[in-house]
């Protein structure tokens, strides 16, 4: 059995995204999470390790999707 955790966005976000989803294959902001996050793993996996370059570029990117802070 699969286990879960929980990844906190702000309202805002939450509710943006549910209008970009609308019409498309992803049934809510968790299956586009996984999937973003999935193809972001799977794309460095294949280049190998991340460098510190990498790194920062996908946490600006998570950060400027209000991921992080």
């Amino acid at each position: 059995m699969t286990e879960y955790t929980t990844v906190s966005i702000p309202k805002e976000l939450a509710e943006r995204v549910d209008e970009t989803i609308e019409g498309t294959s992803f049934s809510s902001t968790s299956d586009l999470v996984r999937f973003l996050l999935r193809s972001i793993v799977i794309q460095h996996q294949r280049q190998g390790q991340l460098t510190e370059a990498e790194f920062e570029e996908i946490a600006a990117q998570l950060a400027d999707l209000g991921y992080l802070k």
